[in-house]
């Protein structure tokens, strides 16, 4: 059994489940294996009633001294019982749970867990798990994985398989050498796979994650490094002047440019007509307007008679792109003759989009990375533009420009990567910075609140949609899971979240959601829907971090936010903010410890993105494994550029010494290491996350 080995071949997987199994696009045994958990779960010794904390998660043993009849609300059951010990009771609510009226025992013992909550002078917990004294003894001390779910597969489930697996798994030989391992203190692979997944304890969880981490950051820089076509420096194929087209789009635009704006236009300009072909990242604050540079580095492009490119991370930006530039050629008379390329479009679309690239009637492609499929063929590519670089690998990139003969390359990023890591991350890149937001911009409005907060945050989105406002939201699962906590703390979804607010809010308020498992079709038509003003809440999961420009939305509340890294809840931020009327974002916890209120209330004090890397920097480090979602920063599954920084110094330092020592692995010792990174190469364009 390897990496390539499916799913079914697991005891136990028959169709259905494999079916949910690729809902969370699992379908093969190295993928299973290579999903890591998200979270750990830790049982301790129960308290007495006493001793809980408000805010936090508790185990508490205690006696049913009574189940209070039944109420309903709409579609929602809700059950109150009482719990006592000898140091004082406890208020239990349970939720669609009706069925323990009979299950729970008058006088009998049992261990309940779950987020504590003050009410007034009563203590309460809401949906606690429920555990017979036998049962709980079996899991204290020890660190239960936790798995990103879907509905119908339980952690349980997936624990099984996963260990299933690992019992029959062929791992592929030691890949680094004695040397290497020693002095970065790093374990063998097969025993840091199996400790991630079942650690027995929190130091043997970091040195198994130390191990996967690096692996991830060795594999990326090598990859980035060796690469020669991005590496070295190229004639210019494509020398470009200066036209009156630029000059009279940026008459004709209704505000100037910044004066950052303007330094970036500039080195563009130079890098366009020097001698050596562009190779330039554009790094810059959510709303401090980097597209519109790139729009004019394609204007000049398609000004020299030569042919641009846009490679967006998702069809929704990239019909976003496609319609706004759209409206650029109306409104202003550019000469751009703009065609979209996205995986959605029929074969006879496609194929019209295909004719019109080969023969150049197109002079700007703007699509997804269908632009680097094989069918594709460019006339005459001199400008290829990625938006939100982090989102694609280097091999995309390549891919890309090699549509082209060396045609210039311009990426753009708008995570807010502090310069020394961006120096190590992009080390093949110029570095451009864009540190100055239009002058028009009213600034953000933040607070950071816990769940009690709720009921005002839903009357302040009515308020808002009633003056024309739009809202969105963000939850961290797309639906519910069957085990919807994590660490024991509420865990909203997206799917049960808009049932939620439609029941909470006005009838007159129409709501949807958004997601990334939805069909390209499907969240196009939501996105228009909300573009056009036909839904005014939209409930979604990050997948509208990136580039989704709505001017008329006032209002970006995320659910869990303690769930996300704080760069990726500024990018989140980013989404509003973008017209003339004051927004707001409201930041919800339900983890009330002081260390998660404190990181949050970084972005209630500041909306510069740099600055808040840095002090996200600052404030994490290592020791939060796994906890924290950082998906919108790379393409990394376990690391974390933030939490992991020094790491990724010495990853690049290892690299660096080997490419300086035997930089095309010809050495009988490195062939181990040459076999693993070649197959890391084929395995890093994943498109399914795009």
């Amino acid at each position: 059994m390897d990496g390539n080995t499916p799913i079914t071949e697991l005891k136990g997987v028959g169709g259905k489940t494999q079916e949910l199994f690729g809902k969370l696009d699992i379908r093969t045994v190295g993928e299973l294996l290579e999903a890591w958990p998200r979270d750990y779960e830790v049982f301790k010794e129960p308290l007495k009633i006493r001793e809980a904390v408000s805010g936090e998660v508790c185990s508490v043993r205690a006696a049913v001294a009574g189940v209070a009849g039944e109420r309903r609300i709409r579609k929602l059951s809700i059950l109150n019982v009482n719990v006592v010990d000898e140091s004082g009771s406890l208020q239990l609510t349970f939720y669609n749970m009706p069925f323990l009226k009979k299950t729970l025992r008058p006088g009998s013992f049992y261990i309940f867990r779950g987020p504590v909550r003050a009410k007034g002078t009563l203590m309460g917990m809401e949906q606690p798990k429920i555990f017979s004294p036998e049962e709980y003894r079996r899991l204290t001390d020890r660190l239960i994985p936790r798995y990103a779910l879907t509905k119908g597969l339980t952690n349980q489930a997936i624990q099984k398989y996963v260990k299933q697996a690992l019992s029959f798994y062929k791992f592929e030989p030691e890949y680094y050498e004695d040397s290497l391992l020693e002095e970065y203190r790093l374990i063998p692979c097969r025993e840091a796979v199996e400790t991630v997944h079942f650690p027995n304890d929190y130091d043997s969880l970091s040195r198994a994650r130390r191990r996967l981490v690096f692996d991830e950051f060795f594999s990326f820089l090598f990859l980035m490094r060796s690469s020669q076509r991005l590496n070295r420096e190229l004639p210019n194929n494509h020398r470009m002047f200066e036209t009156a087209d630029t000059v009279r789009f940026l008459e004709k635009l209704p505000f100037p440019l910044t004066k950052a704006q303007d330094k970036v236009w500039r080195e563009l300009r130079e890098d366009l007509s020097g001698p050596s072909c562009m190779n330039r990242l554009i790094q810059g604050d959510v709303g401090s307007g980097k597209t519109i540079v790139a729009v004019l580095a394609l204007l000049m492009t398609a000004a020299n008679g030569y042919q641009g490119a846009l490679m967006a991370p998702t069809e929704v930006l990239a019909v976003q792109h496609f319609e706004t530039i759209q409206n650029y050629v109306t409104e202003y008379g550019l000469i751009f003759r703009p065609v979209l390329l996205v995986g959605s479009m029929t074969a006879r679309e496609k194929r019209a989009a295909y004719e019109e690239i080969e023969t150049g009637t197109a002079n700007l492609v703007i699509g997804t990375h269908a632009l680097i499929q094989e069918k594709v063929r460019y006339r005459s590519l001199g400008l290829a533009v990625t938006d939100e670089q982090h989102r694609f690998g280097v091999r995309q990139r390549e891919l890309l420009a090699g549509k082209g003969e060396n045609p210039h390359i311009l990426v753009m990023s708008a995570t807010p990567i502090p310069r020394t890591l961006a120096i190590i991350l992009y080390g093949d890149l110029h570095l451009s910075v864009i540190d100055e937001l239009p002058a028009n911009r009213l600034p953000i409005k933040n607070c950071v609140v816990n769940t009690a907060y709720r009921p005002k945050a839903y009357q302040f989105i009515a308020g808002q949609v009633a003056q024309g406002r739009q809202v969105y939201v963000i939850c961290p699962q797309v639906e519910g899971d069957g085990d919807d906590a994590e660490g024991g703390l509420p865990l909203e979804n997206v799917v049960d979240y808009t049932e939620k607010l439609k029941n909470a809010l006005p009838a007159n308020i129409q709501v949807a959601y958004l997601h990334g498992k939805m069909r390209p079709g499907d969240k196009n038509r939501i996105m228009d829907q909300f573009a056009a003003h036909a839904i005014d809440v939209l409930v979604s999961t990050t997948v509208i971090e990136v580039g989704i420009n709505v001017p008329n939305a006032t209002v970006m509340m995320v659910e869990n936010a303690e769930r996300f890294g704080l760069a990726q809840l500024h990018q989140l931020r980013g989404r509003v903010g973008r017209g003339e009327h004051q927004s707001f974002c409201i930041f919800i916890s339900a983890d009330e410890k002081a260390a998660s209120m404190e990181r949050l209330q970084i972005l209630n004090k500041s909306n510069d993105g740099f600055l808040i890397a840095s002090e996200d920097l600052k404030l994490r480090g290592p020791g939060e494994l796994l906890g924290i979602r950082q998906s919108g920063e790379f393409s990394f599954r376990i690391g974390d550029i933030y939490a992991d920084a020094g790491l990724l110094k010495q990853a690049s330092e290892a690299v660096d010494r080997l490419l300086s020592t035997d930089p095309d692995l010809e050495r009988p010792e490195h062939a181990r290491l040459k076999a693993h990174l070649e197959k890391a190469a084929d395995s890093s364009v994943d498109f399914r996350s795009i």
